[in-house]
């Protein structure tokens, strides 16, 4: 069994920032895509960033220039700094890791609240 596990997410004014982790654990043979999805009240679940194990990284359009996606292979873990955080960046935040070749993963999700 794998689980993707958040931490980082929180309350914060307009124009703050913060850092989403996202750990892989049990038995993993290899990771591939991770990303960062969103999903606020009423709309639909958004690609904010992803990362390939080679390290090509993918943003959402509303995020770009504010919000950088890493990762450490060698522990599994994906991170999300967001700068520059808006209301509008207000969501559930979760976590998406294809690992095991083709299986696809999600996280418990993370509450990121920014306050204008």
């Amino acid at each position: 069994q794998v689980q993707l596990t958040e931490s980082g997410g929180g309350l914060v004014q307009a124009g703050g920032s913060l850092r989403l982790s996202c750990a892989a654990s049990g038995i993993i043979f290899n990771i591939n895509t991770m990303g960062w999805y969103r999903q606020a009240p009423g709309k639909q679940r958004e690609l904010v960033a992803d990362i390939t194990s080679g390290g090509t990284t993918n943003y959402g359009d509303l995020v770009k220039g504010r919000f950088t996606i890493s990762r450490d292979n060698g522990k599994g873990t994906v991170y999300l700094q967001m700068n520059g955080l808006k209301p509008e960046d207000s969501a559930v935040y979760y976590c998406n890791g294809i690992i095991n070749w083709s299986r696809e993963y999600w996280g418990q999700g993370t509450q990121v609240t920014v306050s204008s």
